[in-house]
């Protein structure tokens, strides 16, 4: 089971047309909604479950800056603004703080990758600075291993994924947003190549302008439009522990885990070692496109072949629209945690810090991260489809760009100057001929 989310009283009336339809009720989705309400733009977002009932409240709950890919450092830079504020404007706890992330490393060479780095985010304002050995010390209280130094970014923040998209949605609400849960969207309809319509469970609903921010959903929604969308899905296994006084506030990476302290006094604690890749069709389908980060990632990667396969193969199709559709099947993905990873990982954490030694799993879940090839984001139009906005595959850094995504997309709905250059998101850099980057400074 997941964790609990904090519950809020959404919308029960279905309008019968809206300006822009959102499809997908996380932390994307709902940021636009927020954006695009304050604008005065008639907005309906559609939620096939609960908001923010899959990766959107089961991610680590770090807003970093630290170490993140050069294309996203501006809309990471304008979305730690956003969050600054965000308790304010929303009126409500989202749980952000500004506590800062450090990334910590007992190799020397490690130092030099992350001194090319902070070359890259000083030219984007950014506070980072390398961290001597003593200083990372100092910066890991109680860390019994010795560290050859570190990076810090003390502009980094944490927040409660359980928290962020339920204040957002309440606030988008309270300024004339529609927001629906249990109402999955079956498909869109078109009229000489312009949106018309989103299909819902409940009835059609005549629109102007439709934003894709279904998480893992939205390859099978693009799909249905005739696009290829070379999306895959990480499995990421996370757990808290009870109340704990460990003297760590800040956010800390270690060797392959990281850290964060909780408002309920807990901390959240996840290894990269616990990412579970399940072989899928959409895996021999994209093989070409991940081969690349696949060769990066093999020796922390766990691949799969099992049943979320043949789910996914006889299952994940897209019907005709009149027909009850596999969003309505599948309310909330809910997979089951990789026990034996985060075992390990809070063995890790109580041999790296003593104080942890009576630490004990409190809750674990697991959650499907939308990945893409080159682990950035698709920010962008639809090019066979006008009205079409796709905002999809964050690549496990969606719940720190969110609310920077949202006021992006809000920007390119309405025709706005956008808050960045959303160039480096397109979607036709999978099709252009260009060669796709990763990036890897962790």
């Amino acid at each position: 089971m997941g964790p609990v989310i904090d519950q809020i009283t959404t919308s029960q009336t279905l309008p019968q047309k809206t300006d822009v339809a959102i499809i997908g009720g996380g932390i994307i989705g709902v940021s636009t909604a927020l954006f695009l309400a304050e604008r005065g733009i008639h907005v309906t977002l559609f939620e096939k479950g609960m908001l923010a009932g899959e990766q959107s409240s089961r991610n680590w709950g770090w807003c970093r800056q630290n170490g993140r890919d050069s294309r996203e450092l501006p809309l990471i830079r304008e979305s730690m603004k956003i969050w600054n504020s965000l308790n304010a404007k929303t009126g409500r706890e989202t749980g952000f703080r500004t506590s800062g992330i450090v990334y910590t490393t007992q190799s020397k060479e490690q130092i030099e990758t992350y001194e090319k780095w902070v070359k890259i985010a000083r030219e984007h304002g950014l506070d980072s600075k390398i961290l001597s050995a003593s200083e990372a010390m100092d910066a890991a209280p109680g860390l019994t291993q010795k560290l050859a130094g570190g990076l810090q970014t003390l502009g980094d923040g944490r927040a409660e994924p359980q928290k962020a998209v339920p204040a957002m949605a309440a606030k988008a609400m309270e300024d004339g947003a529609y927001i629906l849960e249990n109402c999955a969207v079956r498909g869109i309809e078109t009229t000489n190549g312009k949106v018309s319509a989103v299909v819902t469970e409940r009835g059609v609903v005549a629109c102007q302008a439709v934003v894709i921010a279904g998480g893992v959903w939205s390859r099978l929604i693009c799909k249905g439009l005739g696009l290829r969308l070379p999306q895959l899905k990480l499995r990421g296994s996370v757990f808290r522990t009870q109340p704990l006084d460990a003297g760590i506030d800040h956010a800390i990476y270690y060797n392959d885990f990281g850290i964060r302290k909780r408002l309920d006094g807990g901390y959240t604690i996840a290894s990269e070692g616990g990412g579970v890749a399940d072989i899928i069709p959409d895996s021999f389908a994209f093989f070409r496109e991940y081969l690349p980060s696949l060769m990066m990632e093999w020796r922390t990667l766990h691949l799969r072949f099992g049943e979320r396969f043949f789910e996914e193969l006889i299952h994940w199709r897209n019907k005709p629209l009149d027909q009850v559709s596999v969003f309505e099947k599948i309310r909330t993905i809910d997979p089951s945690p990789h026990h034996s990873a985060n075992m390990q990982a809070l063995e890790k954490v109580k041999q790296a810090f003593p104080q942890f030694k009576d630490a004990r799993i409190e809750q674990e879940w697991a959650g499907l991260i939308d990945t893409m090839p080159d682990v950035i984001p698709v920010i962008s139009e639809a090019a066979n489809v006008e009205g079409v906005t796709i905002a999809t595959g964050f690549s496990g850094h969606g719940f720190g760009i969110g609310p920077g995504a949202g006021h992006l997309i809000a920007d390119m709905v309405t025709g706005a100057t956008p808050i960045v250059d959303p160039a480096p998101f397109r979607f036709s850099r999978f099709s252009d001929g260009g060669k796709l980057i990763i990036e890897k400074w962790g």
